[in-house]
């Protein structure tokens, strides 16, 4: 028996040593990339636009001023019509964006043949520049020659000032947002409707469950987890929005009616110049979504307890 042992192990080789030393390296290597883009581009305006939100720039010089951003955004009547204008998109866009996305999925997942060509149908809006489709959305929406006016009047409906009506202009916005952002969403639900084994479905058309029974008792419970996801993911990614009103109304719209928190957010600094206003009411908007993702990380244990 040798002096170290039964279970003594060998000492590598310095070759060995030297190639397990440049593969920690490299993982590190990688590693601290990415820690490091994360804290610079993530973190690191995080820290700042907190410490903005209690100062005040003017002449060069920054002082601490407190809680007086917050008050400043709070007085300004353009303050709540940007929450209202923004938990109305969030609503229609959850009406429309939420279930219009499922349903496409379940219809798509029903088909025996191509759905290949379908999924990338559907995934091809996104696929799009914004700028592009906003100007398609334009076209359509335009009240002289617009093609939706245009099928109204062959129907013989009243024609609509879509993006000049304060009544229309939010509902607009909603069904061009939900057409521009639906492929991902859709694609994920069909991916999640595949993983549904058969046999459930089988068993419900053995008790004489129709369509509507079987989404109802087998599709809806089976995708729930991703389901509750989506929803919290939609929500927060709704409430931030800023693309498609800024780019169909100008981010204003008619009196104000697509105006919405994050608009506002850019008009306080980039229209204002006044950035601790912005960062307070970016820090108001940060808050909200975090307490909301928190209830529904706690209701979401609950349930699965």
């Amino acid at each position: 028996m040798g002096r170290g042992g039964l279970h003594a192990r060998p000492v590598p080789s310095g070759g060995q040593f030297a190639r397990s030393l440049r593969r920690n390296l490299t993982a590190h290597g990688f590693l601290i990339g990415a820690v490091l883009c994360f804290a610079v581009f993530s973190w690191y305006p995080m820290v700042r636009e907190f410490l903005l939100a209690f100062q005040k720039t003017e002449d060069g010089r920054t002082s601490w001023v407190g809680l007086d951003n917050l008050v400043t955004v709070a007085n300004d009547p353009a303050f709540w019509q940007a929450w209202r204008n923004t938990l109305l998109f969030t609503a229609l866009a959850l009406l429309l964006g939420f279930v219009v996305p499922f349903a496409v999925a379940i219809v798509i997942n029903e088909f025996r043949h191509g759905q290949g060509y379908l999924r990338l149908l559907v995934y091809l809006p996104v696929m799009l520049p914004p700028v592009a489709a906003v100007l398609l959305f334009k076209y359509l929406y335009d009240p002289g020659y617009g093609l939706l006016n245009e099928l109204f009047r062959f129907l013989h409906l009243p024609e609509q000032q879509w993006l000049q009506d304060p009544d229309t202009a939010m509902l607009a916005v909603v069904i061009a947002s939900t057409w521009m952002n639906m492929g991902g969403a859709t694609l994920i639900y069909l991916a999640a409707l595949q993983g549904i084994p058969g046999e459930l479905y089988e068993a419900a058309e053995l008790d004489g469950a129709g369509l509507l029974r079987k989404i109802r008792h087998v599709t809806v419970p089976q995708t729930r987890l991703i389901l509750s996801l989506m929803l919290l993911m939609q929500i927060i990614a709704t409430m931030q929005v800023f693309v498609e009103p800024f780019l169909l109304t100008g981010g204003t719209g008619p009196e104000g009616s697509t105006t919405t928190v994050v608009h506002l957010i850019y008009q306080y600094a980039f229209n204002f110049n006044d950035y601790g206003a912005a960062a307070a009411l970016g820090l108001l908007l940060l808050v909200l979504l975090a307490g909301f993702s928190a209830a529904y990380v706690k209701l979401s244990r609950a349930d699965d307890e």
